[in-house]
């Protein structure tokens, strides 16, 4: 099968865990030794999120006063980078003698989305409520709650296209293990006249693991997270877990916009676009989530919704 493998920033760099890269870097190859579990039977294409690690390069972009802050796109093109070379390094320590290649990615967003006057993404640092007041007021951030904290949230324009998929797919032909589509990809925008220019956002990588998935025409989407999977009444007494559930079902469903929702958007949209299957769940879990052991489990069909009380993972 070809799976599409994405890696949730907040998963490298866990919401209690200073932001260090060695902190990161242990993160990273617990996923590494996660996804080559899959990797020794399937082909596959990773990305990955960078919500937290672009939100404290803007951080230190704006640290110096005498100095214009770099703009997302291009702190988005860093922080790429910086995710992909120790995740490709970790991927190569486990599957010795295999192809693995980071490929920066480009994706072409619409200058007229309308989350350009709606700021959902969540990055950077988590902060309390006077902080963030704070930091929003000096900066000219726009903070928003996420979860018990605070952080500061950019728009996330819906990736239209990607830049780079003929070249994904030849890597791909070549069985070599691509990462890609790095914390959405680097949003442009492309002209009239066919000139690329980088835009001021970060896009959401379940949305723009979904749209690689879909181009690549791939057998399953693998979502893999900090939780066990997606929970109808989240941090309420009634929370359960869904097991099992299909697009229509799940969409009947409220989730966090900044945090879960763009997931559940993105395995659904896969799904009905492929009739293939998408996962969602721990980062430790990826060939369980896979094979439908763990996680949440997103299938072709209609009315199909399995949830269960499972306190032993309950949040």
């Amino acid at each position: 099968m070809l799976v599409v493998v994405a890696l949730g920033g907040n998963a490298i760099l866990q919401r209690d865990e200073l932001p260090e890269a060695a902190v990161q870097r242990r993160n990273i190859e617990v996923a590494a030794h996660s996804i080559a579990e899959m990797a020794r039977a399937h082909t596959i294409v990773v990305t990955h999120g960078n919500g937290p690690q672009v939100g404290l390069l803007a951080i230190q972009a704006a640290a110096l006063d005498a100095l214009s802050p770099y703009p997302l796109d291009v702190l988005g093109a860093e922080s790429e980078g910086m995710i992909g070379y120790v995740l490709e390094q970790e991927l190569r320590n486990v599957l010795p003698g295999r192809n693995i290649a980071t490929l920066l990615t480009q994706v072409r967003v619409d200058l007229d989305d309308p989350a350009f006057a709606h700021p959902t993404k969540p990055i950077g640092p988590f902060y309390d409520a006077a902080r963030a007041t704070e930091i929003g007021r000096e900066r000219g951030w726009t903070m928003a709650q996420d979860g018990d904290s605070w952080r500061r949230v950019v728009a996330s324009p819906y990736p239209r296209e990607i830049l780079e998929i003929n070249t994904i797919q030849l890597l791909v032909l070549s069985e070599t293990v691509v990462i890609c589509s790095g914390g959405g990809g680097i949003p442009v925008a492309v002209g009239d006249d066919g000139a690329i220019n980088g835009v001021e956002a970060v896009v959401d990588k379940d949305l723009s693991a979904a749209l690689l998935a879909v181009k690549l025409n791939a057998d399953a989407l693998v979502l893999l997270t900090d939780v066990h999977g997606v929970w109808t009444g989240w941090n309420t007494p009634e929370a359960r877990l869904v097991r099992r559930a299909s697009p229509d079902m799940m969409r009947r469903h409220d989730f966090a916009e900044g945090s879960m929702g763009p997931k559940v958007a993105a395995a659904c949209a896969f799904v009905e676009a492929t009739r293939g299957v998408a996962g969602i769940g721990r980062l430790t879990s990826a060939m369980a989530i896979l094979e439908g052991r763990e996680g949440t489990r997103i299938t072709p069909g209609r009315n199909e919704f399995e949830e269960y009380d499972a306190k032993e993972y309950a949040p």
